[in-house]
C-alpha cells in the first residue's frame, strides 16, 4: 500500500493547500483527493512540482507499507 504524507510535508513547509494547489498548478479537488490517500495515480510532472514547492524529495511524500 502506498501512503501519501502530503499533509505532514505541507505542515513542515507552513503551506495551506490553496497555496500548494496555485504553486503546482493543479485543481484543489484533485490535490485534496491526493493528500487524502484517495488517489489511483499521479503523474510524475505533478509529483515533481510538489517537490519542488515543498523542497523535498519524493520519499518525503510517498510510503510504501506492505
Amino acid at each position: 500500500m502506498i501512503i501519501v504524507n502530503l499533509d505532514v510535508m505541507m505542515a513542515k513547509r507552513k503551506i495551506s493547500l490553496n497555496e500548494l494547489s496555485e504553486r503546482v498548478g493543479i485543481t484543489l479537488a484533485n490535490l485534496s483527493i491526493l493528500k487524502n490517500n484517495k488517489a489511483k495515480a499521479i503523474r510524475f510532472s505533478t509529483l515533481e512540482a510538489i517537490c519542488q514547492v515543498l523542497e523535498c524529495e519524493v520519499g518525503d511524500i510517498l510510503e510504501y507499507r506492505p
